[in-house]
Parts: C-alpha cells; structure tokens; sequence
C-alpha cells in the first residue's frame, strides 16, 4: 500500500510540473527530470517557475501584484524627527530594533524582538515584547530580559563591540507542554559569535505576569528560528556554534525527555561552497521528508537549499537554486490550505521590498506578491492565524517592529501577468 501511494504521489507531481510547464513558454527547456525530490533529485536547482519572469534577476520587484494587508507599527527607536533613516543616520542617532518573532498563545499574540544601543548586537542589548488581542493594537514594548550582567547602561562598554561586555539576541517563542518559553541567546559581544555563547530560555508565569529563566537550552549554539515538531514527534531546529564559519551548519533534533535534551548533526558541504547563514525547514507533502533553505553570504543572490528523509540526521549538500535573495533572513510556512508560503527579501542587490511567494509543493514557487517596501526591510517572521498571515518585521534599517496581517482569501486572487516581450 504504502509503494502505491508513493507511486501515486510521483504521479501528482509530475502532472503538477507539466500543468505549471503548459502555462510557461520561457520555461519550454526545463524538463521533468529538473523537478525536485528529495530522495531521487536532491541536487536540482529549479525553485521559482512560471511565464512572468525570464530570469530571476531581472524580476522586476518592485512591480509585483500587490498583497493587501494591514499595518501596525509596534517599536520604534528612531531618532527624533527621522522616520525612515539612511544607513549613517541609524549609526548615529537612535537604536536598533530586529529578530522579531510572532506567535499566538493564551488568546493573545505575543511578539519578541532584540532591542539596543547603536546597531545591531552591541554591548547591552536586550530582548523586549509586546501583546495583543487583534494583531494590530499592540501593548507598549517591555523587558524579558534584563540587561546581561556588567554590560548595563552603566558599563564602560556599553554600546561598543567587545568581548569584555555582553548582548542577548531574540531566538524566537516555542510553545511546549503548555508553557510558553522565549528563546535568547547570550555571548560576548565582539563578533559572530563569542565563545561563551548558549541559548537560553524564559518561561511566561501567567499568575505574575512576567518573564522567568528556565534555563539553558543548549551550550554553544544560537538557533534561527524556533523549534517545530517533526512527524516522529520530536522538535527540529538549526544551531550555529560560535565558530559555524568554520564548523558549518548544524541541526538540533530531540527536546522531548527535557527542554535542554538535544543531539547535534551537521550539514555536510554547508561551508565549501557557500557561506551559509540562517536556515529554515519544513516539512514536505508526503509528512516524511524536509527542505531546508540557506542564506549564502558569499552573495551568489540565491538561496541554496538541501534535503533530508530521515527526520533531520543527514541532509543532502546544499545546492544553490534559482530564487532570488537579498542576502537576508527570511521565513514561511504550510499553511492549513496545503500550500506553502515564503516571506523574503529577493531583490539580490537590496533589502527592499518584502514579498511573499507561493507554492503548492513546497520545493518549487509559482507565484510572488509584493508586501511592503520603499526602505529598507528584514527579517520578517510569519504565523497564520484565524484565517490571516501575520508577518513580523524589522523597518527602517532595522530601527522599527512592525507587523502586516494579510488575509489569505487575498492569496486567492493572486495572478501573476505573463511576461511581456
């Protein structure tokens, strides 16, 4: 039974290839044996298709169909009279918000973000949240971290790059067992990443009302985003140790006896010919196998992408595919319809706009919609919830928290123009 269901599933896909091949003329040379699979074709690069593009490059961004959405405005450390800063005006005036992260817990949604002095991960930087009922009134922004110690406003060091002094950076909610942790992690300050560095975690206690150390989740390791649960029921993120550009890209896969329960797998061929940075998994149609997604810093202006069919363990070599990218953070999901979505940065040359593409699969996209753009914007982070996206971003040079929520009905009526030529 379970050969003829998989024989059946190939099949889907290769009508689902030759359905997306009959609409695209510029697209004509691309055969079945290019599409995907994670166990027969790990190393294809094919991951945006369709006839409104000719190369992924030369898209045309900022004139993709526009989402409509509504906005909501929740942090914001600019400077007095600045309302979208240039890169030199954030150096110099205001603070740094970014890593924002969203979930939905206790009827409410909850946002967490790093928040301090300058530009990004100096000495003294903090992690703050928000709440809200809608997605859109938000509470003011408060402490869930306290200031590391010795590195407080007080310290010599503050707002400086150094070893001397210290930062949490914001890693994201995990809701497990009923509780609801927030993730941080903590290291020196000078660069990427310290050596004391360990990811932390801090339980909500909804009788107080405040934010308590659980404690540490895992030594030596920041994670991207939080962990998510993988058929065989356990939890699944990344890990970068403090010297991932040399050790590469790694997975964290266990969290189920204990919250600080985990066993380590590297990405093999993660650093000979990328720089890899960032990655993000889901979990394909068929509930087995995994995609994983890599931002490369070598600014090749794609994202690499490998595969894994035994939960997380091993994982196929990274292959760079043909979607654009920015060279940035970025995020998506399954959502409760099937398909998959993508919310990124793809303009290779800049951060600006945000878009979000569309897959049935969720190895290769069709579809790309513009979200916001006009100044520089990253690091979105997004949920679905009671019929809407809700996706968190960083604004303004990373100065501003901001959420859009996005009706998915609205995903429906998404139509890309063919290519003019």
């Amino acid at each position: 039974m379970k050969s003829i269901k998989k024989h059946y599933l190939k099949v889907f896909i290769v009508l689902f290839f030759f359905q997306i091949i009959g609409c695209s003329q510029k697209n004509e040379n691309i055969k079945p044996a290019d599409y995907p699979d994670p166990e027969s074709n790990p190393t294809s690069h094919l991951m945006l298709m369709g006839d409104w593009f000719e190369h992924p490059h030369d898209i045309d961004f900022d004139k993709l169909p526009k989402i409509p959405s509504e906005h909501a405005l929740v942090s914001d450390v600019t400077a007095e009279g600045v309302n979208h800063p240039t890169f030199s005006e954030a150096k110099t005036s205001g603070g740094v918000n970014q890593h924002s992260y969203i979930t939905f817990y206790n009827d409410k949604y909850w946002l967490m973000w790093s928040d301090g002095p300058g530009v990004e991960d100096r000495v003294g930087q903090v992690v703050k949240y928000a709440t809200s009922t809608d997605g859109l009134n938000w509470s003011e922004p408060d402490f869930l971290t306290s200031y590391p110690e010795g590195s407080g406003p007080e310290s010599e060091h503050y707002n400086t790059r150094t070893e001397k002094g210290k930062r949490w950076i914001s890693r994201g909610f995990w809701q497990r067992d009923g509780e609801l942790l927030a993730l941080a992690s903590l290291d020196e300050a000078a660069g990427f990443f310290g050596p004391s560095l360990e990811l932390w975690a801090y339980k909500w206690n909804g009788t107080s009302n405040s934010w308590e150390e659980k404690g540490v989740v895992y030594k030596n390791a920041i994670n991207n985003f939080p962990p998510k649960l993988l058929p065989s029921g356990e939890w699944l993120m990344s890990r970068r140790a403090y010297d991932y550009k040399e050790s590469g890209i790694e997975f964290l896969l266990g969290g189920i006896k204990g919250f600080d329960q985990w066993e380590s797998y590297p990405v093999t061929g993660s650093t000979t010919e990328m720089d890899p940075e960032e990655p993000y998994w889901w979990v394909l149609p068929d509930g087995k196998n995994l995609m994983a997604l890599f931002r490369d810093n070598r600014k090749s202006g794609y994202l690499y992408r490998a595969f894994s069919i035994d939960n997380g363990r091993t994982w196929s070599n990274p292959v760079k595919t043909n979607f654009p990218d920015a060279r940035s953070k970025f995020n998506g999901l399954r959502m409760s319809d099937g398909r998959y979505v993508l919310v990124s940065n793809p303009h290779p040359e800049r951060r600006d706009p945000l878009t979000l593409a569309i897959s049935d699969d969720g190895m290769v996209f069709t579809k790309m919609g513009y979200l916001t753009g006009g100044r520089h914007i990253d690091y979105p982070h997004v949920i679905e919830q009671d019929g809407h996206l809700l996706i968190a971003f960083a604004g303004s040079v990373k100065q501003k928290i901001e959420v859009l929520k996005v009706k998915i009905s609205d995903l429906d009526k998404l139509e890309m123009p063919p290519l003019k030529k």
